[in-house]
């Protein structure tokens, strides 16, 4: 499924707040998570390149169980053809743990764009949930140790399928919880999309062409 890029958001129109609300930081000890089982992945597997050997959960679960998600985005949780559920999981080292941490994004069905990003650090072999954002066009990545958190914004009048720009946040686990490394906003250019003839992009170019 594709991530943050699909094209349409839920919420025409919005501003640059989006919908919903985010949460930074650790959860309260009592807020765990989920004691969903995990089966660890043998070392040397395919697929893994060196570091420690990573641990695969059932994001569903995990969100299913955790108290400091609101009951009606539990409801909403389905699947969206047979058992496949439009959940995207990273694992990543970013909370210095001994065990992997992950990175659950949930998604709509129809246009695969993202409504919540949580992330659960294992603690005494159960998860805790020590960071979540429920909004709008929202999802978020593991890069080199960060959790990089990108929201599509929104201003009045701008078409479903042409956001204004993008918020790109940056966070670094700082003792016991996450904290705002670094921001960056950047505007699209409405020359492209929602301009032109018939609203069509202009053809890409071959690199270093005129």
């Amino acid at each position: 499924m594709a991530g943050l890029a699909a094209v349409g958001v839920l919420v025409a129109g919005c501003s640059t707040g989006g919908t919903g609300s985010r949460d930074e930081g650790a959860a309260r000890p009592d807020e765990v998570a989920s004691t969903a089982p995990t089966t660890p992945r043998p070392s040397g597997s395919p697929g893994q390149v060196g570091g420690p050997t990573t641990k695969r959960v059932d994001p569903i679960a995990l969100l299913k169980n955790d108290p400091k998600i609101g009951e009606r985005l539990k409801a909403d949780l389905k699947p969206c053809a047979a058992d496949a559920y439009p959940v995207d999981t990273s694992y990543g080292n970013l909370t210095g743990a001994t065990s992997p941490d992950v990175v659950v994004n949930v998604m709509t069905c129809g246009d695969a764009v993202g409504i919540g990003t949580y992330v659960y650090r294992e603690e005494n072999d159960r998860y805790t949930n020590v960071f979540m954002a429920e909004d709008a066009a929202v999802y978020g990545t593991i890069d080199r140790g960060d959790l990089v958190v990108t929201k599509q914004v929104y201003a009045k009048g701008d078409p479903v399928a042409y956001p204004s720009g993008e918020d790109v946040i940056t966070y670094r686990w700082m003792g016991n919880r996450f904290s705002q490394h670094d921001w960056v906003h950047n505007d699209y250019s409405k020359a492209v999309g929602d301009g032109g003839i018939d609203g069509a992009a202009p053809a890409p170019s071959e690199p270093g062409s005129d």
